[in-house]
Order: C-alpha cells, then sequence, then structure tokens
C-alpha cells in the first residue's frame, strides 16, 4: 500500500489535451490494450454531447471523433484484442469502430430489440460476447447479449442472443465483466441491486448465482480481490459497498464493506470530498482503492479495507472543475482523467509538464445527466445474501 501511496503522490501532469472547438464534459475513458509497430496507443473518450472522441495517448491530440447519430453514444469500451471501440446507443443499437481508421462510420452495428435504449456495455475477456444494459422502458430494464466475434468479411448488422429481464427493475447503469472469466458478469441498477451471473447457463433464473443490495441507486461496478472473487459498487449518492464471492456457499457474510456515504465517514486530514470516480483493482499489490474528488478538481486516493476507507494522498493543481473519469495503467504507473473542465489529463510519476496552465470549469450543461434517484432497501426476491 505504501508502494502505492508513493506512485500517487508522485504522479505529475506530463500533457494536457488541447482545447476542443467545442467543449464538453469527458464522463467515460478506455484504453487499447494493443500496441502496434511505429503507433501509439489510442485512449477513447465519451464526451456529454453523445459523442466519442479518440486521442493518441502521448501527445493527447485528437485522431477523430466518432458520433452515435441518430442516438447519442453512452459509453465506451475497447475489446481486448484490437483497437475496436464499443459503444452503447440510445438509438437502440451498439456501435462498433474501427479506432485507428479515418472512416467516421461504424464496422458493424448489434440491433436491440424495439423500445431499447441502451446506457451501459462491456464485452467478456475473450472478446466473444458483449453485454448491454438498458433503461426501463415500460416494465422492462434488460440486460442484452450479441456474439461479437467477425471476421473481415463480416460486417452485417447482428441481431441479439438473448436477453436477460426479470433481475432488474430499473436502469441497468453499469455491467463489467470478469477480467478472467467469460462467462461471469456483474450488473448495477438504480433499484439497488449488484447482480453476477453465469451466462453459460441456458436461463436467467439459473444465471443469476448473487443478489447484494445497496440500497441505493447503483452508480458503478466492478470485480476485485485475489482471483477477482470480489464485487464492489459505488452509489449516486457517493455510497460505497463491496462484498466477497467466496462466502456465497458458507455461513460467512459476503458484504466486507457497506458505507452509505463516503463523505460522511472518511478523515481526510481538514480537506475535502465531494463525489466518487470509481475503484481501482491494483492486481500485483491485491489492493482495491477508491477514487474521490471535489468540485475544485481535487483528486483523492483512498484504501480499501473491512475497517473503512483511508486516505492515502491527493492530486491537485490539474483539473478546474469536477472530474467524472479516470484510467490506471498498471504496466507504466501512468494515469488518465477526463473532467467538466473539458481536459484530458496524462499524469506520470515524477514527470512535468513543460506549459501547465489550470483551465476553468465550463458552465454548461451535461447532455447526459445522471439518474440520482433512491430506492427501497426491501431485499430482493431471488437468491440475497448480505
Amino acid at each position: 500500500m505504501e508502494k502505492m501511496e508513493e506512485q500517487f503522490a508522485h504522479l505529475h501532469i506530463v500533457k494536457r489535451s488541447s482545447e476542443p472547438k467545442d467543449p464538453t464534459y469527458l464522463l467515460g475513458i478506455d484504453t487499447s490494450e494493443t500496441t502496434q509497430a511505429g503507433k501509439g496507443t489510442v485512449v477513447a473518450v465519451l464526451c456529454s454531447n453523445g459523442s466519442i472522441r479518440v486521442y493518441d495517448k502521448e501527445t493527447l491530440s485528437v485522431l477523430r471523433e466518432f458520433s452515435g447519430h441518430p442516438g447519442l453514444l453512452t459509453g465506451v469500451r475497447f475489446a481486448h484484442s484490437c483497437d475496436i471501440v464499443y459503444s452503447p446507443s440510445t438509438d437502440g443499437s451498439v456501435k462498433c469502430w474501427d479506432a485507428r481508421s479515418a472512416s467516421e462510420k461504424p464496422v458493424q452495428l448489434f440491433k436491440g430489440y424495439p423500445s431499447n435504449v441502451f446506457i451501459s456495455l462491456d464485452v467478456n475477456c475473450k472478446d466473444h460476447v458483449i453485454c448491454a444494459g438498458t433503461e426501463k422502458v415500460d416494465d422492462d430494464a434488460l440486460l442484452v447479449f450479441w456474439d461479437a466475434r467477425m471476421n473481415a468479411q463480416d460486417r452485417s448488422t447482428r441481431d441479439p442472443l438473448g436477453a436477460y429481464s426479470e433481475t432488474h427493475s430499473d436502469d441497468v447503469t453499469q455491467v463489467r465483466f470478469h477480467p478472467r472469466d467469460p462467462n461471469l458478469v456483474v450488473s448495477g441498477s438504480t433499484d439497488g441491486l449488484v447482480n453476477v451471473f453465469d451466462i453459460s447457463v441456458d436461463n436467467e433464473e439459473d444465471a443469476l448465482l448473487a443478489t447484494c443490495n445497496s440500497i441505493s441507486s447503483v452508480s458503478s461496478v466492478g470485480w476485485s480481490g485475489r482471483d477477482y472473487k470480489q464485487i464492489y459498487c459505488m452509489t449516486h449518492d457517493e455510497g460505497f459497498c463491496w462484498w466477497d464471492l467466496n462466502h456465497l456457499d458458507t455461513d460467512e457474510p459476503i458484504t466486507r464493506l457497506n458505507i452509505q456515504d463516503v463523505r460522511e465517514t472518511v478523515d481526510l486530514n481538514g480537506g475535502q470530498l465531494d463525489y466518487l470516480i470509481g475503484g481501482l483493482y491494483h492486481e500485483k499489490m491485491d489492493k482495491l482503492f477508491v477514487i474521490g474528488g471535489t468540485n475544485t478538481g481535487r483528486i483523492h486516493l483512498m484504501s480499501c479495507a473491512p475497517s473503512g476507507l483511508t486516505h492515502m494522498t491527493s492530486l491537485q493543481g490539474g483539473h478546474a472543475a469536477t472530474v467524472r473519469s479516470f484510467c490506471w495503467n498498471t504496466l507504466d504507473d501512468s494515469l488518465l482523467t477526463g473532467g467538466e473542465d473539458a481536459q484530458l489529463l496524462l499524469w506520470r510519476p515524477g514527470a512535468l509538464e513543460k506549459t501547465c496552465t489550470k483551465r476553468d470549469g465550463m458552465k454548461m450543461t451535461s447532455s447526459v445527466h445522471q439518474r440520482v434517484r433512491i430506492h427501497s432497501n426491501s431485499p430482493h426476491k431471488r437468491r440475497k445474501k448480505q
């Protein structure tokens, strides 16, 4: 933990993105896992105008921008084995883009069911299956699945393999496949539930391995722990929950930590915490961290233990407004952050930016609003173990 604190504390801004023509909030970041000879890593960023910008990671220059017209793009996720970017869309489709191609048209289109509005997405570790979560429409909140495998001649529109419709009762805000097991996926919803599924099982009821109740509206979910047998979530009212799936078949409780409002419990040595950004599991250290921040752009790193969250260190001097997204690279210990000041920043240990000018926050309204609703704490009718 001391090593992580030292790495984070020594981060300095290496590069700052240039001012875009149309400033937008930067809501999500993902980086390519592939490296081609003579070509740098590319970064895909979800913008609040419903588009995706692709940047060169080293220069933070914009390479291209993809539009989801007629819908708005609501997420961004790279494939693991190539520079393909998947984006859920409000028009009821998932669009697949080639991040290194100059073409502004998707290379593949995955169609949903009628009235679907997709707001979350992930692709499994083998790049075989895509899962997207929908807004609630009428009484339906779905997890929809597609076969993602394609060859160079396959440019057709894909129909779904199927969907889960019984386990969430409201917007599915995030889905995350297991980092190593292609059949495991966790989903979070504004209904307060975090569900774990084994998609190799034929029907939805039997596929549901666990249901955990956050007692609030879930904003993000993730995997952690040795062999990734733990899950965690953040809520829209800045709560944090952490569960251990190793105890599903034992008498031990699976809840490791449940904090209804982190802002009221974490000691920042006189500092302030306004919101949570997300979680970071450091595999080499076998340690889970939580990233939070302030409305003035300061970033806080907190470590997780069953006893609670502990503030470790903070970054400042980079952003001038709320930080909405981050992406940590464990290979080179670099950090990418994006915020409501329209800035994308690259941080590395020990390096210094030649020109470091902090920009003012933008006074604008995001076209992609957060869904903040608090739900009842009634137990779910299925397999719930707290």
